[in-house]
């Protein structure tokens, strides 16, 4: 009798949803805040057809899960990212890109990828894009989540996309980069608050690498060259192409944020891996980043073998950069492992009182239970448990929408997630109160389809909807 073993990221609720539904009339548990008015979009993978050789949760074409709120009643949809290459294997009827773990496919009459704009999403000058960080954003019309098209700028974006762009609150700029296997490895571009593209500039690394996130502050924007490398070479000898060198240093590169190549200076710092940042500030004389570090990882690796026991267990950790000596310390702040931070994007870039994190479960696969509170200036920490069997994700700071005085502190507002119950196979969003998370959720709506398991989300405010 022989068995065959299911991939983890094609079963239970990593598996796809094949159903596009709209839902309205979706039941409450509690009470949706009647100032907390707009939409939570999440993206993540969900292929439509079944995958070609070996499947990564990264291969999977885009998927958004929305929910609209207005006047405590709650709307879902899901649609897929109508890409390119979603539009060719649904005309084909099946796959015809392989994912990550495969070769590359250069005899692909397509072309040798595709772009599956699964990733994260971002607001910017009106737009609201779906993004993957190989190559351009997609375009989606709210609240329907219709894919427009593919985005670039009037043709002027001339690199890939990242995942992670920053906008900055205060001069509506949007920062981004990206990476590639061959010069230039970096290239780094400031997008106006009216969206159009001022410059882009290439950044010189040693070699390719896997850089996910970056940071900025108000003025400087922070670059992570991590030891996740590509190497052609390595390939052709039928080794890895992508791989964690253990040996390499990590170096952050600060730059002003309208500077280039000539004026990024390089911090070296013991070697580790960063997938996502929560935040940066400078204060006079130093660079402060706060990001979720690993003492390495393997996650893009097939042969998964490493000597270092810590490897993939993001835990929070702060950076000082100072500017005049030169000198970098690197302290841990929590030794609970989270990842997805995020904080009040009203304030990002600049110094914040609190910072919010997924807490990961004690599991083989990348699930979360709870999500915690930190609290920087007295070092403490508030969690949030989704419950016995429950699994959620990125959970996303909801300001409060108040017509009469602005939201008064820091964290008044909402943090907003799906949650998956295994119990009894049901999906829903949850809305926690930032200033009292330890609480039961303020409002729980029900989903009438399960939800996966994905990346990245979205709040878009009632103001930015109505435009």
């Amino acid at each position: 009798m022989t068995t065959t073993l299911v991939n983890p990221y094609l079963d239970g609720n990593f598996a796809p949803v094949s159903q596009e539904i709209t839902a309205d009339t979706l039941k409450v548990i509690g009470e949706l805040p009647s100032d907390l008015s707009g939409m939570f979009v999440r993206n993540g993978p969900n292929p439509q057809h079944s995958p070609i050789g070996q499947y990564h949760w990264f291969d999977g074409d885009g998927m958004l899960h929305g929910v609209e709120i207005t006047n405590g009643k709650a709307i879902y949809r899901n649609r897929y990212v109508r890409t390119r290459g979603w539009n060719i294997e649904n005309q084909v009827g099946k796959a015809v890109w392989s994912g990550l773990l495969e070769p590359p496919q250069m005899d692909n009459p397509y072309g040798p990828g595709k772009n599956t704009a699964n990733t994260a999403l971002v607001w910017h000058a009106g737009q609201f894009l779906a993004l993957w960080e190989g190559g351009s954003p997609h375009n989606i019309q709210l609240p329907e989540l219709q894919t427009i098209d593919e985005y670039t700028y009037n043709n002027k974006l001339t690199s890939p996309f990242t995942a992670h762009p920053k906008v900055d609150p205060v001069t509506g700029e949007m920062m981004f980069f990206g990476y590639s296997f061959a010069p230039p490895y970096l290239q780094y571009g400031v997008v106006s608050a009216q969206g159009e593209i001022l410059n882009t500039v290439p950044i010189e690394l040693p070699i390719g690498v896997m850089m996910h996130d970056f940071a900025i502050t108000e003025n400087y924007t922070i670059f992570m060259d991590l030891p996740l490398t590509f190497s052609v070479e390595r390939m052709q000898r039928g080794e890895p192409m992508m791989m964690f060198e253990s040996d390499r240093p990590s170096r952050f590169g600060i730059l002003p944020r309208h500077g280039d190549n000539s004026n990024i200076r390089w911090f070296e710092c013991p070697s580790c891996y960063v997938f996502h940042t929560l935040n940066a500030y400078e204060t006079e004389d130093e660079i402060i980043l706060i990001a979720c570090r690993m003492s390495s990882t393997t996650v893009l690796e097939t042969n998964i073998s490493t000597n270092d026991p810590t490897a993939n267990i993001p835990l929070l950790h702060r950076w000082r950069f100072h500017l005049k000596t030169g000198k970098v310390t690197e302290e841990m702040l929590d030794d609970v492992p989270t990842e997805f931070p995020r904080v009040n994007e009203n304030l990002l870039g600049r110094k914040t009182q609190y910072g919010y994190a997924g807490k990961m479960a004690n599991s083989p696969m990348p699930l979360f239970d709870g999500v915690i509170k930190y609290n920087f200036p007295d070092g403490k920490t508030q969690t949030h448990e989704f419950g016995q069997g429950r699994y959620g994700g990125e959970a996303v700071f909801a300001p409060r929408l108040n017509t009469t005085t602005n939201a008064s502190t820091e964290d008044d507002g909402w943090l907003i997630t799906f949650v998956y119950d295994e119990n009894s196979q049901t999906s829903e969003l949850v809305v926690i109160n930032a200033q009292d998370i330890t609480s039961e959720p303020v409002a729980r709506v029900i989903i009438p389809q399960r939800v996966p398991y994905g990346f990245h989300g979205a709040w878009i405010s009632a103001v930015q909807l109505n435009r």
